[in-house]
């Protein structure tokens, strides 16, 4: 079998300035591809409220943050986002971090690293992008809300906005070793 070969977009650095540049080779990459099924980290909705606009008509799902993940019993999202992200049809959906969960609160009141947070941190050396990209398929996959027999694309970044982009076959996080990345769309090279 010959080998494939693809573009991937390397941006110098990570962060929000990267938005629009990724959600522009995300479409352009999804239309050849024939991919539907978008799944983006939001906290605030900017970037959900923006691609579910860019991928209007396809499934996108947004991921916010946990309530209670910064202030007990709140959410993150703010209503103008909201209200653009579900007038293009796009679903959102809040709940326990896959990577995370109550490790998180094992690790700050006993000081000692879980499973789960050791396995995001080694994807964290593909940056925290990569890290994201593969939690918010899991949640998403375990909410229901994308498939999991057919590839999907997850975006995500690092801090504020999009600099990361990856081609995933989904699992659910109980079958988490099914899941496989498939290609990296974009990345930054500095993170």
């Amino acid at each position: 079998m010959a080998p494939i070969e693809k573009n991937v977009t390397y941006f110098e650095e990570a962060g929000n300035q990267n938005t629009e540049a990724l959600l522009t080779t995300v479409k352009e990459y999804a239309k050849k591809e024939d991919i539907k099924d978008i799944v983006v980290a939001s906290t605030t909705g900017n970037t959900g409220s923006r691609t579910a606009e860019t991928f209007k008509g396809c499934n996108v799902v947004v991921v916010a943050h946990a309530y209670g993940f910064k202030e007990p019993g709140k959410n993150e999202m703010e209503q103008q986002y909201e209200k653009k992200i579900l007038a293009n049809k796009a679903k959102i959906f809040a709940g326990t971090h896959a990577l995370s969960s109550a490790e998180r609160a094992v690790r700050k009141d006993f000081g000692t690293i879980q499973p789960l947070e050791l396995i995001a941190n080694v994807l964290r050396r593909m940056g925290e992008g990569t890290k994201v990209c593969v939690e918010i398929t899991l949640m998403a996959a375990d909410a229901g809300l994308i498939p999991v027999d057919r590839d999907i694309i997850a975006i995500a970044g690092t801090g504020r906005g999009a600099d990361t982009a990856l081609r995933i076959h989904p699992a659910n996080s109980a079958k988490f070793f099914d899941l496989k990345i498939r290609e990296v769309i974009a990345k930054p090279r500095d993170f």
